[in-house]
């Protein structure tokens, strides 16, 4: 037993982070945190889908055990208690099959990890300061609590109780791609009419927060205003529910700025996460409100231009260096609601005219 950190020589460890894309992607700080700390660590990483795709080659992981939170979420919400249990009954399974485990670090806080945390059998459960909602009751150590709020340090406290200490933090979230990530790319582009020799700024509208969305007006009066470079190809990503509002975009540049809306098109809904990551790593710039994709482009290196409101870039922001916020002027901005009862104002007073001039700031230093 190594006394500093409690743990047997090779430990094995599991992580628990269900979802979603961007909370997960910031999770990836911990794994790559815990295996530069203790290398010799065998470490498992509990993940629901989709975002455990995301996991897929991570050089820090060892072992990804897959558990489809939403049948369970589904179950409970339709009180259907004997699937729920049935879904918890399945994780043990799994926690049987790919354990024992000599420590389980849950970074989501839930009651629902929690439990996951408790069915491993593990004696030693490492909790966070973040949601709580009963979860130190399944815990026999919390971490410590820290002043700093952005979610990856908070989560990276989870290591603290093994002997990590903050000012070893080595920041960066990790997404590895495919190996034939650049041909994929490069066939999509080409299938679509665009030239990846020529500058492209993707564009990504919507998130699963309703109070994170700028209006898609609002957003084409943005890129209206913004002196896009005559080069320069617009994409717009996103799921295939997003179609509509990407229209309203498009028909707004049609009729504001005929030449800029010939020079984009939506590929919402063509795409899986892993392909849209590569596609996001061959963009010039990705500009985005809050959401999942942002911390795509973070983990596979594109620079980002992303606009704020309930959420803050000192909470949630990319930590790399190269990434570009704009945030809200209004008075309530940061209140991590995820319906605004105030009719989302903070988003409301996002200026396009203003955040366009910084986002031609960014676009001439890249473009140069």
């Amino acid at each position: 037993m190594n006394k500093a950190t409690g743990l047997p020589p090779c430990p094995r460890i599991l992580m628990i982070r269900l979802s979603a894309i961007g909370d997960v992607l910031h999770a990836t700080s911990v794994a790559r945190n815990l295996k530069l700390f203790l290398p010799e660590a065998h470490l498992t990483w509990l993940c629901s889908p989709p975002a455990d795709d995301l996991l897929r080659g991570n050089p820090d992981v060892d072992e990804v055990i897959s558990w489809d939170r939403r049948i369970f979420d589904t179950a409970i919400s339709e009180h259907r208690f004997g699937q729920a249990f049935r879904s918890l009954k399945e994780a043990r399974r799994l926690f049987k099959e790919h354990g024992p485990f000599d420590a389980v670090l849950d970074i989501q806080g839930l009651f629902l990890t929690g439990v996951l945390a408790l069915l491993t059998g593990c004696g030693r459960r490492i909790g966070i300061h973040e949601r709580h909602e009963g979860n130190p009751f399944f815990m026999t150590d919390m971490a410590p609590d820290i002043d700093d709020k952005h979610k990856i340090r908070r989560y990276l406290t989870a290591l603290m109780p093994l002997g990590w200490q903050q000012e070893d933090f080595v920041p960066g979230t990790v997404l590895t791609l495919d190996a034939d990530w650049k041909s994929y790319a490069h066939g999509f582009w080409k299938e679509h009419d665009i030239d990846p020799q020529k500058p492209i700024l993707m564009v990504n509208i919507r998130t699963t927060w309703p109070d994170k969305h700028l209006r898609p007006r609002v957003f084409g009066e943005l890129l209206e205003k913004a002196n896009i470079p005559d080069d320069m190809q617009l994409i717009f990503p996103g799921a295939p529910g997003d179609k509509p509002y990407i229209e309203e975009t498009l028909d707004y540049l049609k009729e504001n700025a005929p030449e800029l809306a010939s020079r984009a098109i939506c590929i919402a809904g063509e795409t899986s996460l892993r392909e849209l990551a590569a596609l996001i790593k061959s963009a010039t710039l990705f500009l985005t409100c809050d959401t999942g994709p942002l911390y795509v482009a973070e983990a596979v290196g594109t620079p980002t231009f992303s606009l704020w409101g309930p959420t803050l870039p000192t909470i949630y922001g990319p930590l790399s260096p190269g990434h570009h916020f704009y945030i809200s002027p209004h008075e309530c901005k940061a209140c991590c609601k995820t319906k605004c009862p105030k009719g989302n104002a903070c988003m409301e007073a996002i200026e396009p005219g203003e955040a366009a001039k910084e986002l031609e700031k960014v676009l001439i230093h890249l473009c140069i």
